[in-house]
């Protein structure tokens, strides 16, 4: 279990640091990744294509593990997440990372799932609810 936590957070620190720090190293060549808004990626080779175009016009400011869960072949990371891009444009979420194992010890899945951080009770004031914002946001 500490292999696998230790490569999630290697996978982390290298959004942190805006390096490859071992990518091929983790990820299987066939790996699927899937982003919590909808973008998927097929391939170690096409991760590192996304890693490298995102950082060159993004930097993520935080990605801190909140807890692991492991059950036989998968494991499941708790974070908070919070970026910036070159725009100015900031988000920032809560989230969670489905981690799928291949036999050699790296990842050949990971989907992302996403929680807003702007949360309330849209029944605070009775049984009609009263939802806040435009429309659903970007997940």
């Amino acid at each position: 279990m500490k292999e696998r936590e230790k490569i999630i957070r290697l996978w982390f620190d290298m959004w942190l640091q805006k390096k490859d720090l071992g990518l091929a190293d983790i990820f299987t060549e066939d790996a699927v990744y899937i982003e919590s808004w909808g973008p998927e990626y097929h391939g170690s080779a096409k991760i590192k294509l996304w890693f490298d175009e995102w950082n060159a016009r993004g930097t993520v400011h935080a990605w801190t593990i909140q807890q692991f869960f492991h059950q036989d072949g998968q494991t499941v990371a708790e974070w908070y997440f919070k970026n910036q891009m070159r725009d100015g444009t900031v988000e920032e979420f809560d989230g969670m990372s489905l981690v799928k194992w291949a036999e050699d010890g790296r990842i050949r899945f990971l989907q992302e799932f996403g929680c807003n951080l702007n949360r309330y009770d849209p029944y605070q004031s009775g049984p009609v609810p009263q939802f806040q914002g435009g429309g659903t946001l970007w997940f």
